[in-house]
């Protein structure tokens, strides 16, 4: 389980993130947030559902603290996580964040 002062650190850095991610003449359209369970936080897409009033939640990345160090995560179509060995676990959460962000492989951002 994450300790207060880390989850607070991280719910800090994530709605920083996202109030810059998502300009706000599209937040009808499109909304991000996370969730905690246990060591990992979830970051998540929403967007309108197709022909509905309610919102779909599509999980974008995991991020696992394991072993002192921050992991990513994604979610195959199966909604199976696979961690993402190409990508070195760091202590430092915003450079795991940026690798995300980046989506240099369009893993994340469909």
């Amino acid at each position: 389980m994450l300790d207060s002062f880390t989850k607070k650190r991280i719910e800090k850095i994530l709605s920083t993130y996202i109030e810059a991610k998502v300009p706000k003449h599209i937040s009808n359209q499109i909304k991000l947030n996370f969730k905690f369970r246990g060591n990992s936080v979830t970051l998540n897409e929403e967007r309108p559902a197709f022909m509905s009033d309610k919102w779909v939640e599509l999980p974008i990345a995991q991020f696992r603290f394991e072993e002192h160090k921050w992991k990513i995560y994604w979610r195959d179509s199966k909604k199976k996580w696979h961690f993402v060995d190409d990508f070195a676990p760091q202590d430092d959460f915003e450079k795991q964040l940026e690798i995300v962000d980046k989506d240099s492989r369009g893993m994340f951002w469909g």
